[in-house]
């Protein structure tokens, strides 16, 4: 049986305790964030037979709640942290090649606040951040009056002097997504609503126990484990028998941000300092909205149940209305979303100050390696990937062959004619739809929209329409491709219609899934 038809029997066809629970993996991955489908994806091109197992939806927790974007991080350049920096400009330049779809360009306009950091200081700190990376897709920071350039109109009087520097906006979910797609069609195993109940190191074999989502439970055998389970790493390794020796623990830091009608015109977004040195960002959102956020404060509670509370919902708005003209509150909110950063526990007081950086632990008790994933950020997932896989290579003895640095993503596939021209061929051959649907689908899925679109002349082909531009046709490529089984999945992780349709239409898509 070939690669392919394995892949589609052992997804659609055969239940899990049906299959040939003999066999050894190579690596068995748990977590389905970007670092887990990152890792599995850079593994299964490798040729390594891997599973990943997720105990929710893919992205489902943190990986789905970051800022939405690619980038070096300016900030951490008071930190001395110029090695993270440099790490992630590079990876922002390869995966603005490898997803043009996904990540898309984004000036930011930094507003020079007369009682915080000094002009002189932005504006060496932004020329650092222009040329360590190498960059070479992006345009270099320049100085604007902001009493007379259009990004100083949204802004309060005081504000004379701006900074714009350029970084990407990403559909974070759809990255992890599209990762977990490619790990998929390279041959690995990914199990959504399936959680790692315990693993044990037999005869220099890891033995997982598993239980999935209808209470069925079955076993995988690996040579390796790799535990990206994020802000649960701590829970994977109390779980694994022997248990490893680990040196670090992470940092439970929360984030959160609301959605709020369009404050201002014009696709620039805009980062606020705070006399607290914590940062916030306001971005273009959805068309109709605007994106707030971060706040980094402290967590210890339960990340399962991760919600915004008053308090930040407060500070993200006193802080944007400290600088907008428009001022916000609460009651503004249309939508809010919260995730826990799995961070390595550095020593830092101020939780905004804690590295981003990633921590990979190596144990290889009894000839089973477990490999446990400390920190990272999306923007370099690849890279995190890519050392995991050197880490474990001396174990598991498969040739160097790293092959991510310029694969194209999943829909990816356009480098050669740029996306610009392929929505240009996409205007010409679907005319039936409307400029605003076709590039939502197009941001969605690339040049893979074809494999949604096939065969259909006109919206009447599309099948149910849902509200929006939402058609049962992409309901189906979710269920059938992108793993998606609920109405939250669809609506929130693979898009986010979910801000485009009523309650009752959403209930729709709810129910269609639940009947389908």
């Amino acid at each position: 049986m070939s690669r392919a038809l394995t892949f589609i029997a052992k997804r659609y066809i055969l239940p899990l305790d049906m299959q040939d629970m003999d066999e050894i993996v190579d690596i068995f991955v748990v977590g389905g964030g970007i670092n887990g489908t990152g890792i599995a994806r850079d593994a299964a091109g490798r040729g390594l037979k891997v599973v990943l197992a997720e105990k929710d939806d893919l992205a489902s927790h943190t990986s789905s709640a970051s800022t939405k974007l690619i980038h070096g991080g300016l900030r951490y350049l008071e930190h001395y942290e110029f090695r993270l920096v440099r790490e992630s400009l590079m990876e922002r330049e390869r995966l603005m090649n490898a997803a043009p779809h996904l990540i898309e360009p984004l000036k930011f306009v930094l507003p020079h606040h007369k009682t915080m950091r000094p002009a002189f200081i932005l504006r060496l700190g932004l020329y650092l951040y222009d040329y360590i990376g190498g960059r070479k897709l992006l345009p270099a920071t320049v100085t604007h009056n902001l009493k007379t350039h259009p990004v100083g109109v949204p802004l309060q009087d005081r504000f004379r002097k701006g900074f714009e520097y350029s970084d990407c906006k990403v559909d974070d979910a759809r990255l992890v997504l599209h990762a977990a797609i490619d790990a998929a069609e390279h041959g690995a195993t990914i199990l959504t609503r399936t959680e790692v109940l315990r693993a044990a190191r037999k005869k220099g074999v890891w033995e997982i126990n598993m239980r999935q989502k209808d209470g069925s439970e079955t076993l995988y055998r690996a040579r390796a484990l790799v535990n990206a389970a994020g802000p649960w790493v701590d829970h994977i390794e109390e779980q694994s028998h022997p248990a490893p020796n680990s040196k670090k623990k992470i940092r439970m830091v929360k984030g959160s941000h609301i959605i709020v009608p369009k404050i201002y015109e014009g696709e620039q977004a805009y980062t606020f300092q705070n006399d607290d040195n914590r940062v916030i960002f306001a971005i273009p959102y959805q068309e109709k909205f605007t994106l707030i956020g971060t706040t980094d404060v402290p967590f210890e509670e339960d990340a399962n149940d991760v919600v915004i509370d008053d308090e930040e919902s407060n500070y993200l708005c006193d802080v944007t209305s400290r600088y907008f003209n428009k001022s916000i509150t609460a009651d503004d909110i249309v939508w809010s979303y919260s995730g826990v950063r799995p961070l390595v526990e550095d020593g830092s007081e101020n939780a905004s100050n804690a590295t981003r950086d990633y921590v990979l632990e190596l144990d290889t008790k009894e000839d089973a390696p477990i490999l446990s994933i400390y920190g990272g950020k999306i923007t370099t997932f690849r890279r995190l990937a890519e050392d995991a896989l050197k880490t474990l290579q001396p174990y598991l003895r498969y040739s160097e062959n790293a092959w991510t640095e310029n694969a194209p993503m999943p829909g990816g596939e356009m480098t050669s004619t740029g996306i610009a021209a392929f929505r240009r061929l996409s205007r010409e051959k679907y005319p039936w739809l409307t400029e605003a649907h076709r590039q939502r689908l197009i941001r969605a899925y690339g040049s893979r929209i074809e494999r949604i679109l096939k065969g259909a002349k006109s919206l009447v082909d599309m099948g149910r329409h849902f509200g929006a531009d939402l058609y049962e046709v992409e309901l189906k490529h979710m269920r059938d491709n992108e793993w998606a089984t609920t109405g939250e999945d669809a609506l929130w992780r693979r898009s986010k219609l979910g801000l485009h349709l009523t309650d009752a239409e959403c209930t729709d898509v709810t129910e269609w899934f639940e009947s389908h």
